[in-house]
């Protein structure tokens, strides 16, 4: 059983001139979110600088959106990493304070083999009763979920899914085709939704749904309802602005747009700092052409 269908956003993680976390713009967001219609929140992914948050930041950010969200949406807390002791760490805490699911990134850095990816993910998965969604991002990782690979992962018991952001068309066709009632392939990437869609993907775990969350989640389910017309429009509508948020890394670009919104301040851990001012110039701009500024 899918964790959800449609529009989850990799929720960004507001944070304060000093550079704590702004736990209540993190509340707001939560609440803004669902009242546009989000059908899940990933809190502590990439958008959520997870990577630069402490364990007890980590955990508090989750616990923060659970308690927020109060059952109104599922919520997926970010849990990966490439020490498989550590994933098994956060994945336990992200359970103990209501996490709904996980959303597992292969391990970074240290190139694991075949053999060894499938025991990290098995003694994660054997260390909670959630379901876990699969990431496959090898631009970030240096580590591919193959298919072939893809479908050893999925007997394991609670894996339910994969957010898979290769950008590989190809690839992606073959994995939609492990698609079933009880594994759902979910498209990383904002500019790929519809191609994943139609062929067997359940939904999107976006960045851009952090500003057009009602938009996103909309244009999934316009989709899955048989209104291919409706979706192709916003699919195309949304290609500048997706463009314009991924001109320099993620969550730097998106960050600056839910500000230029009002919704968070423009802080950042290092090494991630603000846009160029070039980005932001053309953030304003699109977002503009958009209808948001």
């Amino acid at each position: 059983m899918a964790i959800f269908t449609g529009a989850g956003v990799a929720l960004v993680t507001p944070m304060k001139a000093d550079q704590t976390v702004d736990f209540d713009k993190l509340k707001q967001l939560v609440d803004w979110q669902i009242a546009q219609g989000i059908d899940a929140i990933i809190a502590c992914g990439t958008t959520g600088e997870a990577s630069t948050l402490v364990d007890e930041e980590h955990i508090a950010v989750i616990e923060t959106v659970v308690k927020q969200a109060a059952g109104r949406v599922p919520v997926i807390g970010g849990t990966g990493s490439n020490n498989t002791q550590h994933g098994i760490h956060l994945s336990k805490e992200a359970q103990r304070v209501g996490a709904d699911g996980l959303l597992v990134v292969t391990p970074y850095y240290n190139k694991a083999t075949d053999s060894s990816l499938i025991k990290h993910y098995e003694a994660i998965c054997n260390s909670v009763d959630i379901p876990i969604i699969l990431y496959s991002i090898a631009a970030r990782t240096g580590l591919n979920l193959s298919p072939a690979m893809v479908a050893k992962l999925k007997e394991l018991p609670n894996v339910v899914g994969i957010k898979e952001a290769s950008g590989n068309i190809s690839q992606v066709v073959e994995i939609c085709g492990l698609a079933d009632d009880n594994f759902a392939v979910y498209s990383g990437n904002d500019d790929q939704v519809l191609p994943f869609l139609s062929v067997g993907g359940l939904g999107v775990i976006s960045t851009i749904a952090n500003i057009l969350p009602a938009e996103t989640s909309q244009m999934v389910h316009a989709f899955l309802k048989g209104d291919i017309t409706a979706a192709k429009k916003t699919q195309i509508e949304q290609l500048p602005l997706i463009q314009a948020i991924f001109k320099e890394v993620n969550p730097v670009p998106v960050k600056a747009a839910v500000n230029l919104l009002g919704k968070c301040d423009l802080n950042y851990r290092l090494p991630l700092d603000k846009p160029e001012p070039d980005t932001l110039e053309l953030l304003k701009t699109e977002m503009k052409n958009y209808g948001l500024l």
